[in-house]
């Protein structure tokens, strides 16, 4: 009886790591249910052009949108002219090479279009890009 205890009990040195892979399988439902939902957006017709894309390497570029209506758009967001010239100006200014893009509904009226790119050249934007899609995604 004696030899039997002073036998020493090993120290398990396993991970179980069934509960992390729960946990990780649960939070990749999660994502995968709530990313299409965070790509909302202000539904906006683009013009059809025979155009390059632009190969713009910085994340954070101004998107200005002019919907059907005349309405202006920053971030999804609707905004008058006086805020739109104030946080564009904030943002250019610490940040001045960030690139300004116009997404225009192709039933919006010309001048609004041109009025959203005099504010942002007001604000401070060097350059004005001009989004529009091409006729091959169009037609899908």
């Amino acid at each position: 009886m004696y030899a039997q205890h002073k036998r020493k009990k090993r120290l398990m040195s396993e991970i179980n790591v069934v509960p992390y892979i729960d946990v990780m399988l649960v939070l990749l439902v999660i994502f995968m249910i709530t990313a299409p939902l965070l790509t909302q957006g202000i539904k906006v017709d683009l013009p059809e052009a025979q155009a390059r894309p632009v190969n713009i390497q910085d994340n954070e570029t101004i998107v200005v949108t002019v919907d059907k209506k005349g309405a202006y758009y920053l971030d999804d967001r609707e905004i008058g002219v006086e805020a739109l010239r104030e946080k564009v100006s904030k943002i250019l200014r610490l940040r001045p090479q960030t690139p300004v893009v116009v997404r225009g509904d192709h039933q919006v009226s010309y001048g609004k279009v041109v009025a959203v790119m005099t504010i942002l050249q007001e604000a401070g934007a060097p350059t004005v890009g001009l989004a529009t899609q091409s006729p091959k995604q169009s037609k899908r």
